[in-house]
């Protein structure tokens, strides 16, 4: 294993120097993500994680789930931001712009002030991952609200989907990797 760090903090391992789990593991991000972004590269240390984090990180990929582009970007800046995790927080904020998010919305949600979005599932996206990420207790009329715009489909899919974003964030945050890195070439 290389000794010195390729991806922030962490020292990718080669794929020819990855044990036969490991590689087990890679191939297994492979086919379910299409590639190693991310945690990803860091996850395929550990071969059982990277099998269960692969296809579960591809379950949040574009019409595999019932959240909209924007929604998934308004969870995912909330929840990114909140690590202070710089790879994927100013990805987010890349992403979210892209897929028509206000540029002055997308900035309130990664500095932590309040903003509001016109649109109900939107809005109730924003409120939830908020209250969630800050560990706040959910109000019955966000409670009500939510089932109404999301149904149980889509709160479920707001939830994990800020699960695995922590996940992604504390990983990212731990090694201390740099918005914009790249890591070994694969």
């Amino acid at each position: 294993m290389p000794e010195t760090p390729t991806f922030g903090r962490y020292a990718e391992i080669p794929f020819d120097q990855m044990t036969p789990a490991q590689q087990e593991g890679y191939r297994a991000m492979i086919e379910s993500r299409g590639g190693l972004p991310g945690p990803s590269k860091i996850w395929v240390h550990n071969p059982k994680l990277a099998k269960v984090a692969g296809p579960f990180g591809a379950h949040f990929h574009a019409g595999q789930y019932s959240l909209t582009e924007r929604e998934r970007e308004i969870a995912v800046c909330v929840i990114t931001s909140k690590f202070h995790s710089a790879y994927p927080t100013s990805a987010h904020e890349r992403r979210g712009k892209e897929v028509g998010l206000p540029a002055d919305k997308v900035e309130a949600i990664i500095t932590g002030l309040p903003t509001s979005f016109a649109d109900e599932r939107e809005q109730v996206v924003y409120e939830m991952a908020v209250a969630l990420a800050n560990a706040r207790w959910v109000p019955r009329g966000l409670y009500e609200r939510a089932v109404k715009a999301l149904d149980h489909v889509g709160i479920t899919d707001v939830i994990t989907l800020m699960g695995h974003y922590s996940s992604v964030s504390m990983t990212l945050a731990f090694y201390d990797v740099p918005a914009g890195a790249t890591g070994m070439a694969r």
